[in-house]
C-alpha cells in the first residue's frame, strides 16, 4: 500500500504538466486559487461563522467584506498583481483578512515570524522585494522603514484590540472581484527557519496549496461542520495550510488562539466544542500536565494531527485513555512540500508508532541511496518527495533551487526507511546522525528510549566533538521531576547498545529551543555544548 489512494478515499486524479517541466498527479476537481477557496465558502455559508477570536466572531459574509475593504486599502498603496506584501502579524483575525486580501489582488503574501528581530525581517523583506509591510503596532521596532530596503514603499500598523479589524488599512473603495491568476503562480512565500544558514523563500503556489488543503480534508474528514482551534503560528506552513486555508476551503469555523497556553487551550476547546486541531507533541504533553485537563469536556474533539517531533508512546497511551474517541494522525512534511507529504491513517497510529504514514494521494515518496538509486524496502536513504504539493523552488535563489530540487523531487535531508507496505519511518536528519568512533548513532532512536522515562518531558540528543572518538553522545532533557543521571544511564544501557547511550545529561529549564514550527533547534544546543 503506497498511498491513501489504495484506501478508496481520494477524489479523481489525473496526470498534469506544471511549472514548465514537471508532470504530477493532480486532483481533477480543485479550487483554482486561494481566493476561490474563500469565494466558494462565502457562497455556501454566508451566515456561517468563519472566525472566532476572543469575543469577536466574523461570519463568512463579514469576512468577505473585510477582505474587500483591506484589498482596496492595499490597492490604494500601489499593491498589484505579483507584488509582495509582508505580514508581521501574530495569530489573529487580522492575519486571515490580510492574507485573503493579498490573494484577491493577485499579489503574494509573505508571512514573517513575529519572534524575528529587525535584521532578520530586513533580510527577508529585501530578498523578496516586498512593497508593503503590515505589522502589529508593538512590532514597529522590528519593521524596516520605507526605503530601507529600496523596494519597501509603505509600512502599515494595524491594531489588535477587539474592535473592527484593520480600520487603518481599509480602503475607500472595496475590491469585490479577484484579479485573475495562474495556478502555478506564487500565492505565498514562506521563508524557511534558517537553522542551517540563510533563509530561503519557498514559493507556495495556488496549485500546491489547493492540493495540500484537499489532502487535509480527505485525511481528517473535514466538513463545514468542523470547528478548528489554531494554537500553532499562522505564519508557518502547518498553521497556514492545515488550519487557516484548510478551514476556509471547507467553509468551517476557525477558533484563533494568539499563543499557546495549555490550560487556556483546553478551556477554549471545551467551550467552543472544537472538533479538529493540529499540534506538536510537546503541546500534547503540556495539555496532559494541565490541571484542568482531567475534568474538561472535550467530547467534541474528534481528530488531531501531530508532527514536527517524536510523539512519546507514553503520551499516546495517556491521550487514548483520557480521550478514547480522539483520532490521532501523524503528519510529516515541510515548507517545501506545502505541509503534508505523508499522513498516518488513524486506525494505524497505535500499531505503527514509529511511522509517519503513507504518501498523500497526489504525492510520491522515494528513499534514495547516495548514488541516486532507490533503496530497497527496509533500507535507509534520503527521503525525496515529489507531487502536486511540492513547491517549484525558492524565490530569487536559483542556486538553492538547483541544489535541493531534482527531477521534480525535493531532497528533504531526512534519513528514512520505507517498509514493504509503503509506510515511511523518519530515522533522523542526516546531519544529526552521530559518528562515535565509526559507529553510527541515530539521535532519534536514543530520544525515543529516553522519552520512555516518566520523568522526561522533552529530550534532544546531539553530538559533542571529541578529539579521540570524533563525536560523543550527549542529551539535553526537560524534566517534570528529578531523576539521577545514573538512573537515566541505566535505563539506556538496558535498551541500547553501549556506544549509543548518552555520556552526559544537560538539564534545561522550561522548554527546548524550537523554531516557530515546533522543531528543536539542535544547532543552538550544539553551540551550548561547545561553549
Amino acid at each position: 500500500m503506497d498511498s491513501w489512494f489504495d484506501r478508496g478515499r481520494a477524489p479523481a486524479t489525473r496526470d498534469e504538466l506544471h511549472y514548465g517541466a514537471r508532470v504530477v498527479r493532480a486532483f481533477v476537481e480543485r479550487p483554482e486559487s486561494v481566493h476561490a477557496m474563500l469565494e466558494s465558502a462565502v457562497a455556501r455559508r454566508p451566515d456561517g461563522v468563519a472566525l472566532v477570536c476572543g469575543d469577536l466572531e466574523l461570519t463568512y459574509r463579514a469576512l468577505d467584506e473585510a477582505v474587500g475593504r483591506v484589498a482596496g486599502g492595499l490597492r490604494a498603496l500601489g499593491v498589484g498583481k505579483g507584488d509582495r506584501v509582508a505580514m508581521l502579524l501574530g495569530n489573529s483575525v487580522e492575519f486571515v483578512v490580510v492574507l485573503f486580501a493579498v490573494a484577491r489582488l493577485g499579489a503574494v503574501s509573505v508571512p514573517l515570524n513575529i519572534r524575528h528581530q529587525l535584521a532578520e525581517n530586513r533580510e527577508i523583506i529585501e530578498d523578496c522585494a516586498a512593497r508593503v509591510v503590515v505589522h502589529e503596532p508593538d512590532l514597529a521596532d522590528r519593521t524596516p522603514r520605507p526605503g530601507e530596503p529600496p523596494s519597501l514603499a509603505h509600512t502599515v500598523a494595524v491594531r489588535r484590540d477587539g474592535g473592527p479589524p484593520l480600520e487603518a488599512l481599509s480602503g475607500a473603495l472595496a475590491v469585490s472581484r479577484a484579479e485573475p491568476v495562474g495556478e502555478d503562480d506564487a500565492a505565498t512565500i514562506l521563508y524557511t527557519s534558517g537553522t542551517t544558514g540563510r533563509p530561503k523563500g519557498a514559493m507556495l503556489t495556488h496549485f500546491s496549496i489547493a492540493h495540500s488543503v484537499i489532502h487535509y480534508r480527505i485525511a481528517m474528514e473535514l466538513t463545514e461542520e468542523d470547528r478548528a482551534l489554531i494554537a500553532v503560528p499562522m505564519s508557518h506552513v502547518t498553521g497556514l495550510i492545515a488550519l487557516v486555508d484548510a478551514m476556509i476551503h471547507c467553509a468551517g469555523t476557525l477558533v484563533v488562539m494568539p499563543s499557546f497556553k495549555a490550560s487556556e487551550f483546553i478551556d477554549l476547546a471545551a467551550r467552543r466544542r472544537v472538533t479538529y486541531s493540529l499540534l506538536v507533541p510537546a503541546m500534547f504533553a503540556l495539555c496532559l500536565m494541565a490541571p484542568n485537563f482531567a475534568a474538561a469536556d472535550l467530547s467534541a474533539w474528534r481528530v488531531s494531527g501531530f508532527g514536527g517531533a517524536i510523539m512519546p508512546e507514553a503520551t499516546l497511551e495517556r491521550i487514548a485513555a483520557r480521550l478514547p474517541t480522539l483520532k490521532l494522525l501523524n503528519c510529516y512534511g515541510a515548507t517545501e512540500t506545502t505541509s503534508p507529504a505523508t499522513i498516518m491513517p488513524p486506525d494505524e497510529t497505535a500499531a505503527r508508532k514509529d511511522s509517519v504514514g503513507l504518501a498523500v494521494p497526489c504525492g510520491r515518496i522515494v528513499v534514495m541511496d547516495p548514488d541516486g538509486v532507490e533503496a530497497r524496502a527496509g533500507e535507509p536513504g534520503e527521503i525525496w518527495i515529489g507531487g502536486a504539493m511540492v513547491v517549484p523552488g525558492y524565490f530569487n535563489n536559483p542556486e538553492a533551487t538547483a541544489r535541493e530540487f531534482v527531477g521534480g523531487y525535493w531532497k528533504s535531508g531526512d534519513l528514512g526507511i520505507r517498509d514493504a507496505d509503503g509506510y515511511l519511518r523518519v530515522v533522523d536528519r542526516i546531519k544529526d546522525v552521530i559518528n562515535r568512533g565509526g559507529y553510527k548513532v541515530f539521535a532519534s532512536e536514543v530520544e525515543n528510549v529516553l522519552l520512555g522515562r516518566p520523568e522526561i518531558v522533552e529530550v534532544a540528543v546531539v553530538a559533542k566533538p571529541c578529539p579521540v572518538l570524533g563525536e560523543r553522545v550527549h542529551a539535553f532533557v526537560v524534566l517534570r521531576e528529578a531523576v539521577e543521571d545514573s538512573e537515566l544511564q541505566r535505563h539506556c544501557a538496558e535498551l541500547l547498545s553501549d556506544y549509543k547511550a548518552p555520556e552526559a545529561f544537560h538539564r534545561v529549564a522550561g522548554t527546548l529551543p524550537r523554531n516557530a514550527n515546533g522543531k528543536v533547534l539542535k544547532r543552538e544546543l550544539r553551540q551550548a555544548l561547545l561553549a
